[in-house]
């Protein structure tokens, strides 16, 4: 790799060992490899349990530009943070595992760059496709983005999409000035935050420009979402980040 790539793909992984031999990554590095820019691939292991840090290793192994990093289990704000901290892009793009937004709608988010710092899949504006979506996940999802509006961050219809795209000058500050899941701390199980909802914020207050854009997302069957308990957790969260400002905790953040 060279020391600077035009575009960092960052990929949090937890447990991921079913996916991995399903070949849910095989269409990243091909896609990648058919564009004009340069890119690295940062694959960020959350602890997991099983054996994704050795399929990982494998995978890199089978192409190019990939780096496998290895965290303890701290959650994803955590691990998609130390992706940010060791990304050599211009541009920083986080993805899920699952690829639920397949990486080829990043052409969507690209159009807005130079002229926005943060551009962000949506699934609520017109033009998005929410496929194969149970009806109670998008109803939770509204309510949630509702309580969001009225809290933390007005303006922006879906926090919670993972797949977004930032300048890397503005994703470096931004997740170093995270506080409610920012601080390395050793967790157990899958871990559902609403940390996006605290990026954006302090987005917000640090004047950055922010685009919300329309893209495509497969619902992914998981055992790791818990209705009650990560609504309660991510309610919890969004009430804090208000808590924090009212504090001036975000006034000094760096």
């Amino acid at each position: 790799m060279t020391s600077t790539v035009h575009l960092s793909v960052i990929i949090p992984a937890y447990n991921e060992e079913p996916n991995f031999k399903k070949g849910t990554l095989d269409e990243v590095p091909r896609y990648l490899d058919k564009q004009n820019y340069t890119y690295e691939i940062l694959i960020v292991d959350d602890g997991s349990e099983d054996s994704t840090a050795k399929l990982a290793d494998e995978f890199s192994r089978k192409h190019k530009n990939i780096k496998v990093i290895k965290n303890p289990h701290q959650g994803k704000a955590e691990t998609v943070k130390t992706g940010v901290k060791e990304a050599k892009g211009e541009l920083i793009l986080f993805t899920d595992f699952d690829q639920a937004t397949p990486l080829s709608e990043v052409e969507k988010l690209l159009k807005f760059i130079p002229d926005c710092d943060i551009v962000i899949g949506s699934r609520q504006l017109p033009g998005a496709k929410r496929e194969k979506e149970p009806i109670h996940r998008h109803l939770m999802g509204l309510v949630f983005n509702l309580i969001v509006q009225m809290i933390a961050v007005r303006g922006i219809w879906d926090t919670q999409a993972g797949f977004k795209l930032f300048k890397s000058k503005v994703a470096k500050p931004l997740f170093a000035g995270l506080k409610v899941y920012g601080k390395g701390k050793v967790v157990k199980g899958a871990l559902v935050t609403a940390f996006d909802v605290e990026l954006l914020f302090i987005a917000k207050k640090r004047g950055f420009k922010i685009k919300e854009v329309p893209i495509i997302w497969h619902h992914m069957a998981t055992s790791r979402v818990s209705p009650i308990k990560d609504s309660i957790r991510m309610l919890r969260d969004v009430i804090k980040i208000r808590l924090n400002d009212i504090k001036g905790v975000y006034k000094n953040s760096s």
